[in-house]
């Protein structure tokens, strides 16, 4: 058997190309949609991509599975289980729990495991000219490290109500099944830390089916449902906005991106005409660069492992947008957007300096130090904490006020625009977005604490806990 792991890091999802040497056949689990890696997987192996598998409709990334499926004519399988309303609606073949497939000499068992989502599925892989016994267990979202699948995106992200304490019950129900498995069985999750699917997923990429009967908090509730349920449904990260995007795209027909596109580079004047016409402009350069000096109105959305997240909390998908980006970031970058599905690009510019050419000034962002900061909330400055709420209820500044970063701009009139606020996050990333929202938005006195709440406590400041 041939095995990779195929991680993106942007956004902790994991996929699998696993072949059978000896048939020069492999099947691709959950795959991103910037294919080409599989492709190259395959030609460096000999290999013929033959089928293609989903554990889930995801919430979190466009998956390319149609994609790749368009390439190389693999057959696509998907779970045909939840019942109305949660089945895919383009062609497939379908799964269900007890199914039984081949992909050369390795057999894939298929479990429905609802809680996630009430369709998703997980596959148990035996490996059978070494052994009849089962070696892995691809659990999607269902098992984590350390962590198992959220079941409120659909209502928090999607809007589905009445949905998650059925889900957080099936949860339960389907760990019931997990726990039948034989200890040996090697868990290869869909997501790891970092993920929004979660709220505490390990950071090693695979685990044991024993391992996790004894670390998984999820196992450890024993003949109490509703104290699991109460514990799985409390203190989740806040869904990116564009979850329910992706649940939709993922689930419906929908125009195919099989290759990564090149960006048009922008003139000055197209620059500025297109930010004229309203066109959001994404300053991708790190925080201390951007704060140094920006182009007013642009966004700094840094073109770090976080990119597409927030990315996808202040961009619809029927937008055009600009990026300022260096051309060796592009790469990255595009393959980071197509993830998500964010595919509108207007164009790029290389820099700040086309601006500065066209006569016009760039702008500094008021960025303070601790001991600034300190004597701000001496003096009763505002504090605005731009974490999520779990993080601002954990421990934050007294007398801060939570408005999450991500819902900032709806949020706006919790910020006053008559008088000085110091907004900060943990480390500095978030602030940085929450100062260009507000430059952007007219504010004219806002300070940014960018040491953030990480600083404050490693420096042995008071916080105070609860909402």
């Amino acid at each position: 058997m041939y095995f990779q792991h195929v991680y993106d890091k942007s956004l902790a999802q994991a996929s699998y190309f696993i072949g059978c040497q000896a048939a020069k056949v492999a099947m691709v689990i959950d795959p991103k949609r910037d294919v080409d890696t599989y492709l190259e997987i395959a030609k460096q192996n000999n290999m013929q991509i033959t089928h293609i598998v989903e554990t889930h409709i995801h919430a979190d990334f466009l998956s390319g599975s149609r994609e790749l499926a368009a390439l190389t004519g693999a057959e696509l399988l998907l779970s045909d289980e939840g019942g109305e309303g949660w089945l895919y609606e383009f062609p497939h073949t379908g799964l269900r729990n007890g199914d039984v497939f081949k992909v050369g000499n390795l057999k894939l068992e298929v479990m429905h495991t609802p809680g996630h989502t009430p369709e998703s599925i997980s596959f148990l892989l035996t490996d059978t000219p070494a052994s009849p016994e089962p070696v892995m267990l691809f659990t999607g979202d269902f098992v984590f490290v350390g962590d198992v699948g959220r079941p409120d995106l659909l209502e928090e992200a999607a809007g589905i109500v009445g949905t998650k304490e059925v889900g957080a019950r099936q949860m339960y129900s389907s760990l019931n099944r997990f726990n039948t498995l034989p200890d040996y069985v090697q868990v290869w999750p869909g997501h790891g830390a970092g993920s929004a699917c979660g709220k505490a997923l390990g950071a090693v990429p695979s685990t044991t089916v024993g391992y996790e009967k004894v670390r998984n908090w999820a196992f450890q509730y024993g003949n109490n449902p509703d104290g699991f349920v109460k514990y799985l449904l409390e203190d989740q990260p806040e869904p990116p906005r564009y979850f329910a995007k992706m649940k939709q795209l993922n689930k419906v027909d929908r125009p195919l991106l099989t290759e990564v596109p090149q960006l048009k580079q922008l003139s000055a004047q197209d620059l500025e005409a297109a930010m004229k016409a309203g066109v959001k402009v994404i300053d991708t350069r790190l925080k201390p660069e951007f704060a140094a000096g920006f182009i007013p109105g642009s966004l700094n959305i840094q073109g770090n492992n976080a990119f597409a997240t927030w990315m996808g909390w202040f961009l619809s998908y029927d937008e055009p947008f600009i990026l300022i980006a260096a051309e060796d970031k592009h790469d990255d970058l595009v393959r980071k957007l197509m993830r998500i599905g964010l595919d509108n690009i207007h164009g790029y510019v290389p820099s700040v300096k086309v601006w500065e050419e066209l006569g016009h000034s760039l702008q500094k962002a008021d960025n303070i130090d601790l001991d600034t900061f300190k004597q701000e909330v001496a003096a009763g400055t505002p504090v605005v904490d731009l974490r999520g709420a779990a993080e601002f209820k954990s421990g934050h500044v007294e007398g801060a006020i939570n408005v999450f970063i991500g819902k900032i701009e709806s949020q706006l009139d919790q910020i006053d625009r008559n008088q000085k606020v110091v907004i900060h996050c943990q480390a500095g990333d978030r602030s940085s977005i929450g100062y260009s929202v507000l430059v952007k938005h007219g504010y004219t006195n806002i300070r940014n604490y960018s040491g953030g709440m990480s600083e404050w406590i490693n420096k042995g400041n008071p916080v105070v806990t609860g909402a």
